[in-house]
């Protein structure tokens, strides 16, 4: 497996060193393993890990407080997927899932609304466009 340096984290994903320690520090990306040096070692799932964060908050507009929420929902549900350990687990299962289910979706409700916004903004712009062009003789 191909351990990544922080510095070639960084490179790959356009963040800071800084921001990507500060995102280990609040939880939002996994504390990587450290060489003997202590140097952090980052794996592949790390990296696209911090993608998905970057997608969610720049394309998205997720608070980090909404990514955090986000990111344990995604935590919860794989460690829901590597076992069973009988029926009163199950159900406590069952109810959380419904607790998610219910956050989720106010989440795609969020991300509806904020989608109409733009949609609006895009037209906004759009139209301003023209005017500009228009007003310079551009088709």
């Amino acid at each position: 497996m191909t351990r990544l340096k922080i510095d070639d984290v960084a490179k790959e994903t356009g963040l800071t060193k800084r921001t990507i320690r500060y995102y280990e520090e609040i939880g939002l990306l996994e504390a990587p393993t450290r060489s003997e040096g202590g140097v952090r070692l980052y794996t592949q799932e790390n990296v696209d890990r911090l993608k998905k964060v970057l997608l969610a908050r720049e394309v998205l507009g997720f608070s980090l407080q909404e990514l955090q929420h986000f990111l344990a929902i995604d935590t919860l549900l794989a460690s829901y997927r590597e076992g069973s350990d009988g029926y009163a687990v199950e159900l406590k299962k069952q109810e959380e899932l419904k607790r998610v289910a219910g956050g989720l979706a106010e989440q795609v409700d969020m991300l509806d609304l904020k989608i109409h916004k733009m949609e609006a903004f895009r037209k906004d712009m759009e139209e301003l466009l023209s005017k500009v062009r228009e007003a310079i003789g551009q088709p």
